[in-house]
């Protein structure tokens, strides 16, 4: 298990056309998060993806879709807590798929922790109106905490409620890449923005 992410910056993007546009301006880290689409419409925004991450060296990781992504042969898979009952972490480690895992309680880092994720994520370190949440927001404090119970060698990533002007706070507290949504989708010159990004974030 490398102790390292493929990128301290990690946009979580909606359409492949962003893995087209931010992998072209830098991004080599980048989850692909689709939901309610038809099966035909998944899996040929995925393979769309897939090109456009193999056009620009993106590592792309799939959210939730785990038996697309073995199937695929997607670099990286992302699991909630919920989705850690029904997906088959033997296929995908035998598909040599790597996979991350979210988390919000000591409860959930355990669990996460019991199946030796690539990586673990933390949030919502802010507050985000992007998704419905139970927990409130983390906090950066809770990131040292949280790189202090897992060591040095589990990478870690922070999301939720991150900004440009926010992020270098997340690497100083410990960890690995950061993650964000509309600091880069919903930004002005999302190009640009990667270059930010990646400045502020250098390790």
């Amino acid at each position: 298990m490398t102790s390292r992410l493929p990128s301290p910056i990690y946009p979580v993007v909606d359409h492949p056309r962003w893995v087209e546009r931010l992998g072209a301006a830098g991004a080599r880290f980048i989850q692909l998060r689709l939901k309610n689409l038809d099966p035909e419409i998944l899996r040929a925004q995925v393979i769309e993806a897939q090109e456009a991450a193999a056009r620009h060296n993106v590592r792309l990781v799939l959210n939730d879709y785990w038996q697309l992504a073995i199937e695929l042969g997607i670099d990286y898979i992302h699991i909630g807590q919920e989705d850690l009952d029904t997906a088959d972490l033997d296929q995908i480690r035998a598909a040599r798929i790597a996979f991350g895992i979210s988390t919000h309680s000591h409860e959930e880092l355990q669990r996460a922790l019991s199946v030796s994720p690539d990586y673990v994520a933390l949030g919502p370190i802010w507050e985000t109106k992007l998704k419905q949440m139970i927990w409130g927001p983390q906090g950066v404090e809770k990131l040292r905490e949280w790189r202090g119970i897992i060591g040095p060698d589990m990478p870690l990533v922070a999301i939720g409620g991150i900004t440009l002007e926010r992020a270098p706070a997340c690497i100083a507290a410990g960890v690995d890449s950061v993650a964000a949504v509309s600091d880069f989708t919903g930004s002005s010159d999302p190009e640009g923005q990667v270059k930010r990004w990646l400045e502020a974030c250098k390790i």
